[in-house]
Parts: structure tokens; sequence; C-alpha cells
């Protein structure tokens, strides 16, 4: 049932859930019932706006009488069976007002500069032509649009101190980088930014990931990194856990103030090393 020409593996499960949808007869508001979840929901995730919850594929299943089909097919989206999973992510982070985000390595897309981007892309994928890099770090830096907005998300980014320090790019990028992260922290900067320094031991939690909060009657998502594939995840008691971390992270961090002070001396030092 599903069109061929879809873009998105979360466009493809909404067509698939439209079409079930359809064939039984059934209103958006009346599926939402029966899975428990709300109309608005419901069309979101058949306009691919939003990659469907595991336990909306299985309410899914039961409601149509397909015993996991629905999900199958997401397991397969999140696994990364098709090339564009990143989409549903994207259009999450379009529509958030709060983004929470822990960076343990590498700093976070939304504030990278091209450069550091391009080398992060190339260490990743040196068998790509340049031109496809440039692609790449482009829509990765097209994504920032997102902060210039007349009503950008508030987000509240916590950087292990390592993202400071491994030296991405060289010296000079990372000078210029970390001199980006200063110019984002102004005055009318919805932006915070708190580094997690070695001093302070052992992170609540050692990998990245985002948290994505939308003010409306839409639940809030977990974004975290895989192998080769991203995976979101809206269930209650997951979200909580990330929260309950993200809350020991930030606690455990440096003050705003502080973090500047601190990315400030580093910058200096790699503006140091690439002049000698």
């Amino acid at each position: 049932m599903a069109d061929d020409k879809l873009e998105t593996g979360a466009e493809y499960f909404g067509m698939e859930v439209r079409a079930w949808r359809t064939l039984k007869g059934m209103s958006q508001r009346e599926l939402g019932k029966a899975a428990q979840y709300g109309q608005q929901y419901v069309a979101k995730v058949e306009a691919g706006e939003r990659l469907a919850s595991a336990e909306f594929a299985r309410s899914c299943d039961a409601v149509f009488g397909t015993p996991e089909t629905f999900a199958r097919l997401r397991r397969r989206i999140v696994q990364g069976a098709f090339a564009d999973w990143f989409e549903p992510y994207k259009k999450l982070e379009r529509r958030a007002t709060v983004i929470l985000d822990y960076s343990s390595t590498l700093i976070m897309g939304l504030l990278q500069t091209e450069d550091y981007a391009h080398a992060i892309f190339r260490k990743a994928h040196p068998c790509d032509s340049l031109h496809v890099t440039a692609e790449k770090v482009e829509r990765r830096i097209n994504r920032q649009q997102i902060l210039r907005t007349d009503n950008p998300p508030l987000l509240w980014v916590v950087l292990d101190e390592s993202c400071l320090r491994r030296p991405i790019g060289g010296p000079r990028v990372m000078a210029e980088q970390l001199a980006y992260l200063l110019d984002q922290c102004g005055p009318s900067s919805t932006l915070t930014l708190q580094v997690l320094p070695f001093a302070s031991g052992t992170p609540a939690w050692p990998i990245p990931f985002a948290i994505m909060e939308f003010g409306t009657d839409e639940s809030d998502v977990l974004y975290q990194d895989n192998m080769n594939t991203g995976q979101i995840v809206d269930d209650a008691e997951r979200l909580a856990q990330a929260k309950l971390f993200f809350d020991r992270l930030r606690a455990d961090a440096l003050s705003p103030d502080a973090s500047q002070a601190l990315i400030r001396k580093v910058m200096e030092e790699w503006t140091h090393e690439q002049g000698t």
C-alpha cells in the first residue's frame, strides 16, 4: 500500500497508517481513540512530521489486525533501513520550543562551524568526494536557521570538556569553533551553555543525547545516536530517566559564566598553538 516515491521513513510509515485507516473506514479521531492517542498525534504521524512511537505501532497492529507489521516496519526505520532516518529528527527540531543537549565528545550540530563539521564528515567518510562532503556540511549548517527565527527554541547545552580539547580539524579550526560558541552566548541569545569539566569525575551518563520539548499536547521526545543511525524515543519512562540524567549533568557542570571563561581560556590555548 505504500508509495515508493515517499522521501522519508516517517512518511512511509505515515502513508501505511493512512492507507490502513482508510481501508478500515476510520477517521483519525477514531484511530486515535482506539490506539489511546490524540487525533493530532495521528495526523502528524500520517503527515510524516514525526515517527510514531513503538507503542503506537503496536496499537496500529492491534487495531488493524496486522500482527507485528507496523512494529516491524518501525524497527526497520529506526535501525537504518531508510537512508534518511535523520529526517524525522530534523522536523521535530524545527518545531521544538526547548532543546536539551548533552554533547560528550563532539559539539552538537546546531553549534558547529563549517570547518568543524567538514573535519567530522571527512573523518567519518574519507572516501566521499569533496562535493558530497560539502553538501553534508551545507545541510548541517542550514539546520542552524532555527536559532535565528523570530521564535527560536530555548537551547540548553552541556558540553563535556573533551569537546573543547579534542583537536577536530586542528588548532585553527578549534580556535574558530570556540570563538563561535562564545559569540552565540550573547545577552539576547536563547542559548545556555555549560561545560562539564574533567574535574567533575564520572558523568551521570556517558553517551550524547538530546531531549526536545514542544509545549503543546505533543509528547516530548528523546534522541540518541547509534552506530550509523539515530533513535527517537517518546516512552515516558525513558524520557523521565533522560531528564534526570540531564539534570545531574548540568548540576555537575560549571555555571554559564564559568563555562564561558573556560571556553575562552581553551580558545586562547588553541590560538597560541596555531601560531607556534
